[in-house]
């Protein structure tokens, strides 16, 4: 597995990927905490922003206007995050290569059109969100590859090196710029000749089945789960690549139960999905990959039941605080956890089974759906589990998750404490090996 790891870590549409869907990061945490602002489970809130007006402009109508202007250039801004990522690897112009992805998907991208006394033209936030973001990775790959090829190929127009840069780079982006954009309005015209509607409907109804299955399900969800540790295990940064494919499903599913929670309709009977973003960030990797949260709590425990050895009572400070935060990095390498045998059963159980209890007690109506704010994954357990389905409910579901990775962490930790005391007193000429 380790090569095999090691390959899909530095495979550049994999980082390209990961990189260029974080770029729009910012817009959705800017978009989720107005979501979770004009929705906030009390009435007399939600009451006074929707009764509230600014100079005629309710405070909620300007609430969902910028929850729109976020989550709903989630695809523009991947595109150019992808493909100028892709390009800046190649050692290219990324900005040219961006600004380009983003001309060719407005291009394949359908216009709609309002009647009046004039026309009006405009593009519906549904492409240009969530659900254009499949074609956003294949336009900034596509982008990228061709504009790092004629740049490399040495396809451009040079102009003298006493030009600013600026207006050097403009130029160099000409040739490769009118291929790419013309290729891609190419595309959008055969679709129309054809009658074939328009590529984003179309990629997602040919991809919709085998994405359902390896994002939308139980059974797709906990491989991912499990590679996600196995790799950690071998010192590979799960979360690199194995969120590089399943983001885009997961943002996808989890802009979608946004839609439907701002209609009033957050239900599995009209569409909504249990598996999103939330549900993976804040349910079931708490403390981050494996679950660690429960490990670093159990360290905890130890320490102040004055159990703990030396090593573990040295860990304690550095890595509790953080874990609590879902940054786990202390743990996974100064526990360690990476290619720790005695640790690795807990790390693959721990998550895993986080991701069955929350999935039954959502598929149950135990525990609301993910409203589609994505809340931050630095977010503490117990708020960030309010925050994602603005029910206590949701707290409730990560404290008995918690516990029970606690549980699950604590025998094979117990067994690590005491060889490390073991070890600790043979080296201070003490036998300790037959102490319970």
């Amino acid at each position: 597995m380790l090569p095999i790891a090691e390959i899909l870590s530095q495979f550049k549409p994999l980082k390209a990927i990961r990189d260029g869907i974080a770029m729009s990061m910012p817009l959705i945490i800017v978009g989720s905490i107005f979501l979770i602002a004009g929705s906030f489970p009390i009435d007399a809130w939600t009451t006074w922003i929707a009764a509230t007006s600014i100079r005629g402009i309710a405070i909620a109508d300007l609430f969902n206007k910028i929850v729109n202007a976020s989550f709903g250039l989630l695809g523009v801004i991947s595109c150019y995050g992808i493909a100028s990522s892709y390009a800046a690897y190649h050692e290219t112009d990324g900005q040219s290569a961006g600004i380009i992805a983003i001309a060719s998907y407005f291009a394949i991208t359908p216009s709609i059109f309002t009647s009046g006394k004039v026309i009006s033209e405009g593009m519906p936030y549904d492409y240009l969100g969530s659900k254009g973001l499949f074609i956003a990775i294949i336009i900034g790959l596509i982008t990228g590859g061709i504009f790092q090829w004629f740049i490399n190929h040495d396809i451009q127009i040079k102009m003298p090196e006493t030009v600013p840069s600026a207006v050097s780079k403009s130029f160099s982006a000409l040739i490769p710029g009118a291929v790419i954009i013309s290729l891609f309005g190419l595309i959008y015209a055969i679709f129309g000749w054809l009658g074939l509607g328009n590529v984003h409907d179309l990629l997602l109804h040919v991809l919709s089945k085998p994405l359902g299955f390896l994002g939308g399900t139980l059974g797709g969800t906990l491989i991912a789960v499990f590679l996600n540790s196995a790799f950690w295990f071998i010192g590979i940064h799960g979360s690199s690549i194995v969120n590089s494919i399943m983001s885009p499903i997961w943002l996808m599913n989890t802009d979608a139960n946004r839609v439907l929670f701002k209609a009033g309709k957050l239900t599995l009977a009209h569409g909504g999905k249990i598996i999103a973003a939330p549900f993976i960030d804040n349910f079931v990797y708490m403390g981050g990959g494996g679950a660690t949260l429960g490990l670093v709590l159990g360290i905890a425990i130890l320490v102040s039941m004055k159990k703990a050895s030396k090593q573990l009572q040295v860990l304690a400070p550095i890595t509790v605080t953080p874990g609590i935060f879902n940054i786990n990095e202390p743990t996974m390498f100064g526990m360690p956890i990476v290619l720790n045998t005695s640790l690795i059963i807990p790390f693959l159980i721990a998550p895993m089974f986080n991701a069955c209890t929350t999935y039954f007690a959502m598929a149950m109506g135990i525990v609301p759906l993910c409203i589609g704010a994505v809340v931050p994954w630095t977010m503490p357990p117990i708020i960030s589990g309010f925050l994602a389905t603005n029910s206590f409910m949701g707290s409730a579901l990560q404290a008995f998750n918690l516990v029970i990775d606690i549980l699950i962490y604590l025998p094979f930790l117990m067994a690590q404490n005491k060889q490390q005391k073991i070890q600790e007193a043979a080296a201070e000429g003490i036998d300790l090996s037959k102490e319970a």
